[in-house]
Parts: C-alpha cells; structure tokens; sequence
C-alpha cells in the first residue's frame, strides 16, 4: 500500500504519477471502509480524492494556505496529512474529526463545519500574506452547495478586488447535499455543458479570471490546470467537474442518500441493523412530512421551507414532488430561508421553515430584523437542539434558547412528546400572534404521552403534571423523562416533588413560580441546553426576591468536541443520583 507510507504532503509529492491511481483507491477504500463502521460523510469525500491529491502534489502546506469548504470534504486531505491510519486502523476509526481542525495537524487552518466560508477566510489570509510582504499560494476550495451560501457571494465580490494571489477551486459535483438550487447553479450546469464557454459567466461577470477542467477525476489534468495557476498574481476561479460518490456505486446512484451515511454494509450498501437512516429526530420528521402534507391538501396557504436539508422535515423526493410548489428548498441559504418565510407570511401564506439548530444561528440577524421586527407569523422547527445532537465542535446545536430568547416577540416552545408536538405545530399554523419556533425533541427519542393535555394557547402559561411539596421540578422539553424519573427517585426518599412541564423555553411563567414558592423549598430546573442565557436563568432571575433555593441544571459554553452526550451530562450533574443528591442536599440547609 501507499497510503499506509503517507506521513506527509511531501511523501505524496515524490511518488511518481504512475502510483497516484493506486493511491486514489486506497483513499477511496479507506473512506468507505471507515464510514461503513462509524457513518460519516461518504458521498461528498469520494468526489474529492483525486482532487486533493493534485492540490498536495502541486502545493506545499503548510507554507501554501488551503481552505476547504465544506471541510466535510477533508477525509483524503487528512489522510495526505499524517492522519491516514485514522481511516486504516478500525482501533483508530472516529480518533480524528470529521472535519477541517487546527488542534489535528499545522495543515489544517481553520475549525469549521459550516458552509460558504472559505473564499472569505482565503480572502484574509491572502490580505495578510500581502501586508507581511511574503509570498505563497491562498486556496479556497469550495462545493457541495456552499456557493448558494450569502457569504460565499460577499467572499466572491471581496475577492474580484484583491488583486493579488487567491486560486478558487469551485468543487462541482452537481449537488449541495439534496439537490442545488438557485440561478447560480443554472450557470454552472450552462458551463459544463459548454466546457466552460458558455457566453453566462457568473465569475467573470464579477471580475473574477475563470478556468474549466471537465474531468475532476483524472489526476494528470488536475495537477496541471493547478500547476498552471500556482503562484498567479490575480484571483482566479478553477471550476471543476466532479461526481458526488465516485468510485462506490451505491453511493453514485444515490447522492443524496449518501451525503451523510450511517453504518452500513460494503458489498450492498445496505443500512446495518440498527443503524438509524437519519439522526435521532427519524420519526419526528416523518411526522412533520406527514402532518405539514395534511395541512396542504386543505389550505393552500401552507408552505414547507427548508435551506436544504428536506429529510430533516420528513419530505422525501416523492414527498416534495406530491407538495409541488407548497414545498420550497432555498438551498444552503439560512439567513435567505428565515428572510423568505417572512416574506411569504407578509403576503399571506403560512410558511413552516424547518432547520438544524446549529445552522439557524447563521441566520441571527434575518431572525430579529425581518422575522421578529416584523412580528411574522412564521413557524421554525428547530432540530438538533440538544446534547444528544451532533457532538461535533462545529455542529453544536444546544445554544438555541439564549439565542431565540434573545428575540422581541418571539414564543420557543418545547414539547415533551410527539403528541404535544404534532399539537404546537398545528396550534402554530394558525397563531396570529407572531413568529413561533418548536424546539423538536431529540434527547429520549419519541415519547408518547396519549393522556397530554392540549392547551387553547401555547403562548401562555405552563403544565402541573404532578401535585407535591417541598422540591417543585421544573423539566423542560424532552427532559420531562429525566424529571420523572427524578420525582420518583425523591419519593423514594420520602421527598414530595411537583413536576412542571414549563412549555415555555424562553418565557418563565411568574404566577405559577409564585404559587410554587409558596409550597416549596426548592425549585429545580432542567433544560438541554447551555446554562448561561437558558431556561433555568431565566427562572432563577425571576425568583432572585424569594426566599427559595433554585438548582439549575444544564449544559456548558464550551465548544466541546466529539463526546458522549451521557457523560457530559454527567459531568454538568444531569443524572438522577445527581439532581436527587443536590435537592436532598438543599433541603437541609
């Protein structure tokens, strides 16, 4: 093997040409090997093996900078990099990120997971470059999508005027991870299909010199349409054409299917037993396809939005093509998607924007200028927010309610169970009173609570699930198991508890806190996010008069990376034994 002998770029650099098919299947080997056993992302990967190969062998990083985006793309360059026994050794499997991080290698510039960045980093690390007089080559390799991102334009337009070294590589395997959408991607399907020459120019039209290679899998090419660009004196664009899942049929066939993949079988590309098709948030989102549907054959009104990731609302291929036009995926466009809903609900429809937590907080200021500025009646489900979420430092998804509860006007509700679910997205649609968003339950799976009692208005007040004394328990959202458990735990210890299913994630309801201090001693309070800005601060505020001790229970303002959501909680004293030993313990004082 080659890989195996790969501890540095310069080792790639000395193979001789002969050897780089070889080299190219052992990555595409040990990409699908290693994700067969820990998921991953396999499709956008296996497009660009023979890609990165050329840009190792005709740059030199560290002393060359290069940005990918999405640094999901990274697994070859990781393993070009010192990593390879990472993806080799199933011991090692999951031992590196799966994405561009610093603390890893000096060949990695950058943490990010999160798309359309790159030409604006490259663009600051050649701005530096020049200040310090050196010189080197900056490139930023940008696909899967990323160009629908606003920042990727405000990053192209930047980079038109620098005037010096910036090579783009524009990685085109057709798709973002479902398919693209947009203008933008129109002109690029226009210049692979003229080679390039098409008269529609997106990046020359903003100044920018352009160049075409239409086989982005033949290695020879690669290396010396970049060894033509290296050291250039202006921006200039490479757009390459590659194919998502190359070299591993299942995942050609399928690309969508296959831009995040669980652990599944080599031969087959079946999904293994017990691997989950989607995250924890499966059934939830079958139930929104199915429920937002329902909604559409009886009111024109109610459209889907998504910024594309649809599976995450349930709405499969056949799906959308069933919603038609009440089904709308803006592409990898967050800040444009919360935008978009506003301006459909100002023009009278009733939009439903589902989106992942941690991709949401791209889109901060469209969320307080234009949807709660404008008091849009606007429904965001928000997924992954929770511990149980995406572990990765650059997904994190549980900073959401000091975000949203920073927003005027705005109601964040949390359910406890797909029943209560089902009930505040249907309760949302109709809400006249400004924007609201769902915090989709992801911690204990799906719960069903058949005997839930629905609310007329979801806005006001929270829910006494259990009458007691002396602890009153306050769970909020698919925490309200964990409460549970630990109310049953305290009345094994002769303790009386209250349990509260709050509702509310941003918005304590004083009454009730005033009739629970009353009653007891000490008040705790359980959320699945961070502490700092949360639900139980949020509490806390309210009672900092009342002569009452107030436990708040959640998670830390730290980038944490690739943990175990169980020990983290444990580490903050999320556990039964934790909160039971904490409330004893308050009781006596």
């Amino acid at each position: 093997m080659y890989l195996e002998h790969v501890s540095s770029p310069a080792d790639v650099r000395a193979l001789p040409a002969s050897a780089l098919p070889a080299l190219a299947a052992e990555i595409r080997s040990a990409i699908v090997g290693s994700t067969s056993v820990i998921g991953g992302h396999t499709g956008s990967n296996l497009a660009s093996v023979e890609l990165t190969i050329a840009l190792h062998r005709v740059f030199e990083t560290p002393r060359d900078k290069i940005v990918f985006d999405v640094s999901h793309q990274t697994y070859a360059h990781k393993m070009l990099t010192g990593r390879a026994a990472a993806f080799l050794d199933p011991a090692r499997y999951g031992e590196v990120s799966g994405f561009s991080n610093p603390s890893e290698s000096e060949h990695d510039l950058f943490a990010m997971g999160h798309t359309s960045t790159s030409v604006s980093l490259a663009c600051g690390l050649a701005a530096a470059r020049d200040l310090a007089g050196e010189k080197y080559d900056v490139v930023a390799v940008i696909g899967d999508g990323s160009l629908s991102g606003g920042l990727a334009f405000e990053g192209l337009d930047n980079a038109a005027e620098l005037g010096s070294n910036l090579i783009i590589v524009v990685n085109d395997n057709e798709w973002s991870i479902a398919p693209n959408h947009g203008g933008l991607y129109r002109n690029l399907a226009e210049l692979r299909a003229t080679h390039g020459e098409a008269p529609r120019n997106a990046f020359r039209a903003l100044g920018l010199d352009y160049r075409y290679l239409e086989d982005g899998h033949d290695i020879a090419a690669l290396e010396a349409a970049l060894a033509e660009l290296r050291g250039t004196d202006h921006p200039v664009v490479l757009h390459v054409h590659t194919e998502k899942g190359h070299g591993y049929a299942p995942a050609a066939g399928n690309p969508e299917g296959w831009h995040h993949a669980v652990p599944f079988d080599v031969e087959t590309g079946a999904v293994l037993p017990g691997a989950a098709a989607h995250p924890a948030d499966e059934n939830y989102a079958n139930v929104t396809g199915a429920l937002l549907m329902d909604w559409m054959r009886t009111d024109p009104r109610v459209v889907a939005v998504n910024a594309a990731t649809p599976y995450i609302m349930g709405f499969t291929p056949e799906l959308r093509a069933r919603a038609g036009a009440q089904f709308v995926d803006v592409g990898i466009a967050e800040e444009h998607a919360v935008s978009y809903a506003t301006g459909l609900a100002r023009g009278g429809a009733r939009p439903v924007l589902g989106i992942y937590a941690t991709f949401l907080q791209r889109a901060y200021d469209q969320l307080w200028h234009d949807l709660c500025l404008n008091a849009a009646p606007v429904t965001i489900l928000v997924f992954g927010a929770s511990a149980f979420g995406t572990p990765d430092a650059t997904h994190l998804g549980f900073f959401d309610i000091p975000m949203l509860g920073s927003m005027p006007g705005l109601t964040y509700l949390a359910p406890t169970c797909i029943e209560e679910y089902l009930d505040m997205l249907s309760w949302s649609i109709e809400h006249e009173g400004g924007p609201v968003a769902i915090r989709v339950p992801v911690a204990e799976g799906v719960v069903s609570r058949p005997d839930f009692a629905r609310a007329d208005d979801y806005a006001r007040g929270w829910e006494v699930l259990r009458e007691g004394s002396d602890v009153a328990l306050l769970a909020l959202g698919d925490f309200l198991p964990l409460g549970e458990r630990v109310a049953d735990a305290l009345a094994g210890r002769g303790v009386s508890a209250t349990l509260v299913n709050p509702r509310l994630a941003t918005t304590p309801d004083e009454t009730l806190l005033g009739r629970l201090v009353a009653r007891h001693r000490v008040i705790v309070t359980l959320e699945d996010g961070i502490l700092d800005g949360g639900f139980g601060e949020r509490c806390a505020r309210a009672l900092a008069a009342d002569d009452v001790r107030t436990l708040c229970y959640g998670l830390p303002r730290a980038f944490v990376d690739r943990y175990d959501p169980d020990a983290l909680l444990a580490s903050c004293g999320i556990t039964v034994e934790g909160v039971v030993a904490d409330a004893l313990a308050a009781l006596e004082h």
